[in-house]
């Protein structure tokens, strides 16, 4: 759902602003990819941090989920080289969710980046945002509570896969206070 302020958003948007989310999103935006979402670790691992003292989770990559239809790997490579070299110090994993399934194996075409986000593992990792004309823009097809809980929850599609209780069990190990669904 993309939605004007819901529960957590604008608590959501604060701990981004003042975070390395807020520094690298404006210029996420500027690259112009359609129909873009930063999302995974970076949005939940920040949350978390601010939430639990003893949380050692950190962003390890930003990820930048989009959808072209005629993109090709070039464009994501293209996008990453260019944050690369504005932010050196950072990682990016850009992915066009129209072509997830030529480089996942087994895995259905999304028809959209807001469907591969939502088949994400984790509720709390399924949060998107981005920024158009200076405004915050949330996508967040599960709600926010689990990500300001602390709960790892898998999404539908993820229920006893053994891949989402082993990140889930992973992310325990460095952030005592959260807990599983």
């Amino acid at each position: 759902m993309i939605s004007s302020l819901a529960p957590h958003q604008a608590d959501l948007q604060i701990i981004l602003e003042n975070s390395p989310v807020g520094e690298v999103l404006p210029a996420i935006a500027q690259i112009g990819l359609p129909n873009w979402w930063l999302a995974g670790g970076a949005v939940r691992n920040t949350v978390w941090r601010s939430r639990f003292d003893d949380c050692e989770l950190g962003i390890k990559d930003f990820d930048i989920a989009f959808f072209d239809a005629e993109g090709d790997r070039q464009q994501e490579l293209e996008a990453k080289a260019t944050l690369t070299a504005q932010y050196p110090h950072h990682l990016f994993d850009v992915k066009n969710q129209a072509s997830f399934a030529r480089w996942r194996s087994g895995r259905q075409p999304y028809g959209s980046t807001e469907e591969g986000i939502s088949n994400w593992l984790h509720t709390a990792t399924a949060v998107g945002v981005r920024m158009e004309a200076d405004a915050w823009q949330f996508f967040t097809p599960y709600g926010l509570e689990d990500l300001f809980a602390g709960v790892i929850r898998p999404t539908p599609t993820h229920v006893g896969n053994p891949i989402a209780e082993q990140k889930g069990n992973s992310f325990l190990q460095k952030c005592p206070g959260l807990r599983l669904a």
